[in-house]
């Protein structure tokens, strides 16, 4: 059994410590009783709203990524206000596919045969 004072080794059934002399049966010097626990408990508490309303607050102040481009409605439709799904007739073709070509490439001919 290790004593409470000097945490010197000593034997189970010891009464006294070898080392420092104290009674091995004493309660401990202090010990948390509910006060301590419910101040502790407070502390903890108020600091931890306090983080939680700083951070949101920061992160308040950062741009929304769709403030930062602009996206077309036909990808983001819950950001649209009114009917959620555009008509059929409303529908635009991407712009990619708008500048490409529009004839057909001709198949390959294999070159002429020389006799």
């Amino acid at each position: 059994m290790k004593c409470p004072n000097c945490s010197h080794d000593n034997k189970d059934k010891a009464k006294v410590c070898k080392k420092c002399g104290r009674e091995m049966s004493l309660p401990p010097a202090w010990f948390p009783d509910a006060k301590w626990h419910l101040k502790t408990l407070g502390i903890i508490y108020i600091c931890v709203t306090v983080s939680y309303y700083t951070v949101s607050f920061l992160l308040k102040q950062l741009p929304r990524p769709y403030d930062i481009r602009k996206i077309p409605i036909e990808v983001t439709p819950w950001l649209r206000k009114g009917p959620k799904y555009l008509e059929e007739d409303q529908l635009t073709p991407p712009q990619e596919a708008s500048q490409a070509p529009t004839t057909p490439l001709s198949p390959a001919t294999p070159p002429p045969a020389h006799p």
